[in-house]
């Protein structure tokens, strides 16, 4: 797949992509008082609300469904934004066509669904509205690559993809895990997609989001997508994730832009060389783990042998034990450590396995 820069669907676009408007569009006076607020951030390039909202249960805000249509196509001829919303399905796409938006998204609940996402790729057949696309709920990359497909497959390659993070069991600093890897991999899969990160509903409160934002930035997305209100406190959802555009611009300002591509120093290209110094560091990992994968191997023939089972709690505790105190004496992160060794452990047991069962 081949898909068309953001410049080529948001002209004139500044870098990095900003969209930002409130979680929900909840009155024709909010909007217009959040659109007048934003037009003095000049970063800003699509204002965004939510028309419908899904809630994960009733009673809550759900949007004022078409009314709020004609409310931004007032804000979007007042104003001068090109406007962004959510559809989750083929009603949702049609009104939204109807009433001119710009830009569309398809939310993390409905690319769960491909029912759902290919009833809005055949509204959208011979449409060349631009689409972005959330990450699915839980962390499943490939239901997300499947979304993006079926909008390209309906002939249109005015495609982004915006990272909101993942749904998780148990507790974190934020609401949806980052899980910066599959973002990583869906842009080495697709290296022209456009990718926006949205810390607002990764963060879940404002105070984690300008982290959040800068270290999108630093792996190079190519915007931010950020919830605004022109008063958080008295929003009807999501108001702890809110800025105000005044806020905003705070946080905007702090941020750091990166050089996406690669830089060349005076003093003998210094990038290149570190680089080749982690190529070579990599190597001699990557001979280490030959050398353990051959050891565990000799300990599965032993137990074999001798008939003893492969996993032995004693030894995995101690090696979690050991292994963590050695990652402290060397200033290593202990989390990472761990991780690493729950990998390695997985690869020995199913070495193991494979010679006991052979």
């Amino acid at each position: 797949m081949q898909f068309e820069p953001l410049h080529s669907w948001l002209p004139p676009l500044k870098m990095p992509l900003l969209i930002a408007g409130p979680c929900g569009a909840e009155s024709y006076e909010q909007l217009r008082e959040t659109a007048q607020q934003l037009k003095n951030i000049e970063a800003v390039s699509l204002f965004r609300a939510g028309v419908w909202k899904p809630r994960t249960r009733p009673n809550a805000f759900e949007g004022k469904g078409e009314e709020a249509l004609k409310w931004l196509n007032d804000i979007q001829k007042e104003f001068g934004f090109k406007i962004t919303v959510e559809v989750a399905n083929a009603h949702h796409t049609e009104l939204a066509l109807k009433y001119g938006m710009d830009v569309l998204w398809i939310g993390a609940r409905t690319t769960v669904n491909p029912f759902s996402v290919q009833e809005i790729a055949d509204v959208l057949k011979g449409v060349n509205v631009p689409v972005m696309v959330k990450n699915p709920i839980h962390a499943d990359l490939q239901l997300w690559i499947g979304a993006i497909e079926r909008i390209y497959n309906a002939g249109n390659k005015n495609i982004a993809a915006i990272h909101r993070g993942f749904h998780f069991y148990g507790k974190t600093k934020y609401r949806n895990k980052p899980l910066w890897q599959i973002p990583i991999e869906l842009k080495t899969l697709f290296p022209d997609l456009p990718i926006i990160c949205d810390p607002s509903h990764i963060s879940g409160n404002r105070e984690l989001i300008p982290h959040v934002a800068q270290k999108a930035l630093d792996l190079g997305m190519d915007g931010l997508m950020i919830e605004s209100h022109f008063n958080p406190s008295i929003a009807l959802s999501d108001a702890e994730q809110q800025y105000s555009p005044a806020q905003l611009k705070v946080v905007l300002d702090k941020l750091v832009i990166r050089n996406s591509g690669s830089v060349n120093f005076d003093q003998g290209d210094q990038l290149d060389g570190l680089r080749k110094m982690i190529d070579e560091i990599d190597d001699d990992i990557m001979n280490a783990l030959k050398r353990r994968i051959q050891v565990i191997e000799d300990i599965g023939k032993y137990k074999k042998e001798h008939n003893i089972a492969i996993f032995q709690l004693n030894r995995w505790q101690e090696i979690l034990r050991s292994r963590s105190q050695w990652a402290d004496k060397m200033g290593l992160s202990r989390q990472h450590i761990e991780k690493l060794c729950q990998l390695l452990h997985e690869e020995s047991i199913r070495v193991q396995n494979d010679l006991m069962n052979k």
